[in-house]
């Protein structure tokens, strides 16, 4: 069920109160709560001053300022400005009347209050379109009531509704009461994407509405958030994934200044105290005594030997079109290659960290959350509330990519406020945040592949190996005796393999003879969301051997790819416009070379291709010089904050491809910090250019969709340079 057919269903009894009513339940459990959970079915006829609140996302006062509230949470993507656009433009609002808040977690929003798989642009195209135009027909219907004229001879624009005969006009402040008397319609008219010239706010370069705060330092992230008595905890956790508290002392941490509390938790030992300096130091002077349980041997070369094994397996079928062996043998040359793919840590800039206090009537939690729902049921889990006393307050996050959808920061700061009665924030350190992440699965990936005579692919094969986020959640769900309620075990193993092959079940390229499987790894090692899922391994799988067949045909890379891409028109517009701009086939600067990658982000609707201008010098080190980035990601809302997106996609796939990771020995990560796990540096940065696909079709998401193509481009520069394929990432270090 959408939010548009929740919004028009009556709210459950929980909710479906006056707002008096809220007011009183908000300061039983906690202030700010019940303004955001007012979900009314139709406006109410409000006391004076009472703002105009037609839905659960726009509030219009009487002196004319908006308030839009926002359900995404905001890590660096933009949505405090495209959802308030979406809004604003079918509202016809005077875009400088406009401010945000955050909307804070609420069970009616559904899914639609998560941040992941670059959902919130796509799903709330109607949504929010919708909020807008209904607002903007009950303030027209206020004013024709007003002048006792039909609706239809008035138009609002800007903020005012006007009579076109008359002249008369109204601002949306002084119909504001009004509106609110009135039925909220079920079916409003929106602009038609396919008339650009209807649109004054989309499509336009609006400024972020959260830069300024970002700027002067004002801006409030989770390690922000101070509450009147809080105490600091850090946790220390068992070095090896799965292992168990067997005993510890606490005494050289309580002889630390400041140090209030050493407790034992769910996650291992926390240090609680005055400060977060004072809660470090403690934890530097605890002594642990570890189960480190099944994992303790566990190396990165067990791991890569593991997934090798397995890959010679059969997996689940996600595709398969023709005769994949009868076409390899009738081939007049084949190629079989395998991909290696590392964990690869999210590395955000603001480690984990939460705020938590409950209290016998309610609890408050304050989250840099990709999920305030998600956080919301953990929290009531662990304090027996119901989730209406649970109020979570979704800070900005210092970067998310998928790490800040997990809730085991969150649970960490309940559980010590619980015990300890206080306001207490958990703050991980860089370490605890490298070294206890849900890293994105090490991969491994088989490919074979058929030319005919002509050099032309008649066969492609390829066998997906690795751990699956689905499945690992899903087990330990059930292990924990807490399925997900109303999910079928069934649609579970369904969910595995498309999570695992997107990217690869859905290549675009017309091969005749296709198979894609997928053969499921568990290995231990916690895995996670991580900026683009599985189509970056897929991805880089694809486009590099996908070049490996065009040279052993003979074939142009570039020229290869257009023709397979006939029936992939969206993909193939993609394809031409960066290499065009990237002026593929004319000579490059001595040292230089060019390489080209392409990927379907089908589940997000989005098309990107990249060329790289890449050099590698005598010694081996690669320079990433220039990235050229088509997107056609559909309806675009800000064509800003997509070039925004392509750049950051760019950089966080760069760092993964050149630089980044995670390694195990002994069942411990060997990474540390930013000096063992190093990120992309300002002077080792390309040049970026993102070239946009004007189009009417409904927005896609942009995200993620820029990540995949990047490894594989550099790579296939390299081989035009060098001769060698790279096939196992991390490629290695840049230099200036």
């Amino acid at each position: 069920m959408n939010i548009e057919t929740q919004l028009r269903m009556k709210p459950p009894k929980a909710l479906a109160l006056t707002r008096r009513e809220f007011v009183e339940v908000g300061a039983a459990a906690g202030a700010g709560l019940v303004l955001r959970f007012y979900l009314p079915s139709r406006a109410a006829s409000p006391a004076s001053g009472t703002p105009f609140a037609p839905n659960a996302f726009l509030e219009i006062e009487r002196n004319g300022t908006i308030t839009i509230s926002v359900i995404r949470s905001e890590m660096g993507q933009g949505v405090l400005t495209t959802m308030p656009m979406l809004v604003a433009e079918e509202l016809e609002a005077d875009w400088t009347a406009i401010r945000i808040k955050q909307a804070l977690a609420n069970p009616l929003y559904g899914q639609e209050q998560s941040t992941n798989a670059s959902r919130s642009t796509r799903e709330s195209w109607s949504t929010l379109r919708n909020a807008g135009a209904t607002a903007r027909e009950m303030l027209i219907a206020a004013a024709a009531q007003a002048w006792g004229v039909e609706p239809a001879s008035c138009h609002a624009r800007n903020g005012v509704v006007v009579h076109a005969a008359t002249g008369r006009r109204l601002s949306y402040g002084a119909l504001s009461a009004a509106a609110a008397r009135l039925p909220v319609p079920r079916d409003v008219p929106l602009k038609d994407p396919k008339d650009p010239a209807a649109f004054r706010i989309l499509g336009r370069r609006i400024r972020r509405l959260d830069s300024p705060e970002k700027v002067d330092g004002s801006a409030g992230f989770g390690m922000d958030v101070r509450v009147p008595g809080m105490l600091y905890a850090t946790v220390t956790r068992c070095p090896i994934f799965g292992g168990k508290v067997t005993q510890f002392d606490g005494t050289k941490s309580k002889a630390v200044r400041g140090v209030r509390e050493v407790l034992q938790i769910e996650e291992g030992v926390a240090v609680v105290a005055d400060s977060t300096w004072s809660a470090m130091r403690g934890r530097d002077a605890l002594r642990v005594v570890w189960d480190e349980g099944a994992l303790a041997h566990l190396s990165s070369a067990d791991i890569a030997r593991t997934l090798a094994e397995l890959a010679q397996r059969s997996g689940v079928t996600g595709r398969h079109e023709g005769d994949v062996p009868a076409a390899l043998a009738g081939a007049v040359r084949t190629l079989e290659a395998d991909y290696e793919v590392p964990y690869q840590a999210h590395a955000c800039m603001e480690p984990m960290t939460c705020t938590a206090h409950v209290r016998p009537d309610g609890c408050e939690v304050w989250a840099p959350t990709q999920t305030p729902r998600s956080v919301q049921d953990i929290a009531a889990e662990i304090t027996g509330l119901p989730l209406e006393r649970v109020a979570v307050h979704t800070t900005l996050l210092g970067g998310g990519f998928g790490r800040k959808q997990m809730r085991d920061y969150v649970a960490d700061a309940v559980e010590l406020s619980k015990v300890t009665s206080l306001p207490v924030q958990v703050v991980w350190s860089r370490e605890d945040d490298l070294q206890h992440d849900h890293y994105r699965p090490a991969s491994h990936h088989k490919l074979r592949g058929g030319l005919d005579a002509s050099g032309w692919p008649v066969a492609w094969m390829h066998r997906v190996v690795g751990t699956s986020m689905v499945g690992q959640n899903w087990d330990a769900a059930v292990a924990a005796g807490r399925p997900w309620p109303g999910v079928d075990p069934a649609q579970v193993q369904q969910w595995i393999p498309e999570e695992t092959m997107d990217g690869a079940a859905n290549l675009q390229y017309a091969i005749p003879n296709l198979h894609v499987d997928y053969v499921r790894a568990e290995i231990g090692i916690p895995v996670g969301w991580w900026r683009s899922v599985y189509n970056s391994q897929n991805g880089f799988a694809n486009e590099s051997f996908l070049d490996e067949l065009a040279a052993a045909g003979g074939q142009d890379p570039y020229e290869l790819r257009r023709v397979l891409l006939a029936h992939s028109p969206r993909l193939k517009h993609v394809l031409e416009l960066a290499a065009a701009k990237a002026r593929w086939g004319t000579r490059l600067p001595e040292g230089r070379s060019r390489g080209i990658a392409c990927h379907p982000y089908k589940s997000c609707d989005t098309y990107v291709a990249q060329v790289a201008e890449v050099s590698v010098a005598s010694t081996g080190v690669v320079r990433v010089h220039r990235v050229v980035c088509a997107v056609d990601c559909g309806f675009v809302i800000n064509p800003g904050v997509v070039e925004a997106q392509m750049e950051s996609a760019i950089v966080y796939g760069l760092t993964a491809a050149l630089k980044g990771a995670i390694t195990i020995d002994a069942g411990r990560v060997q990474q540390h910090n930013f000096d063992d796990y190093p990120m992309l540096r300002l002077d080792e940065m390309p040049i970026v250019e993102v070239h946009i696909v004007p189009s009417t079709e409904p927005p896609g998401g942009a995200g993620e969709a820029g990540v995949p193509p990047i490894a594989p481009a550099v790579c296939n520069a390299i081989f035009v340079a060098t001769g060698n394929r790279i096939r196992k990432l991390p490629i290695g270090q840049l230099v200036s």
